[in-house]
């Protein structure tokens, strides 16, 4: 899929007021990602990092770029936007913003809001590495085939809770990651594609 087609299905569906995986409860911490975007060869991708295996808070998963909201970030789409400028060198005014989706809550007490844009042009990657170990791209047709994403049911604390994973040649994309890119194919998928 190439942007156009991309923006076109993205633009066709109307946003939901609420991600269907949200977990309802009080007190989250507000959080913001970009799912960046960036087309190579006449493809959509999806750029990835891995977190350090250093870090506290999930150490050596595979996010997008993106952190905490903090009180002077103007919105989440501010917010994710720096994220990815600290993280990995992307430069705010480089990315068209397209939208955002309804915040995904997680049982870690998260509070995430999606934001998607586009890359305008090519740049050079600039890792941090207090914050990232590596960074990769998949392509987003890779993640819009339905037999790539699944989804299990784990019990924690006496609660059943759906966890979304993707194996990804030698990586394991889990967790609020693998759930918003899941969220992502649902609402660019034609009814034939989501099987």
């Amino acid at each position: 899929m190439d942007q156009t087609e991309f923006r076109l299905r993205f633009t066709l569906h109307p946003l939901a007021k609420q991600d269907p995986a949200a977990l309802p409860h009080q007190g989250l911490r507000k959080a913001a990602v970009l799912i960046p975007l960036q087309e190579i060869d006449g493809e959509l991708n999806l750029i990835l990092t891995q977190r350090p295996m250093h870090l506290r808070a999930h150490p050596g998963q595979i996010s997008f770029p993106g952190g905490k909201i903090e009180a002077s970030d103007p919105s989440a789409i501010m917010a994710a936007l720096r994220e990815a400028e600290e993280e990995i060198g992307l430069c705010r005014e480089n990315v068209d913003v397209i939208g955002t989706f309804p915040a995904h809550n997680t049982f870690t007490g998260f509070e995430i809001t999606p934001v998607v844009g586009i890359i305008k042009q090519d740049f050079t990657l600039r890792l941090d590495p207090g914050e990232v170990a590596d960074c990769f791209t998949v392509p987003l047709s890779f993640f819009i085939e339905p037999r790539h994403r699944h989804r299990k049911e784990f019990l924690r604390k006496g609660r059943y809770y759906s966890v979304h994973f993707i194996p990804y040649q030698q990586r394991f994309i889990w967790g609020a990651t693998a759930a918003i890119i899941d969220h992502l194919c649902r609402h660019v998928s034609l009814p034939e594609e989501i099987r």
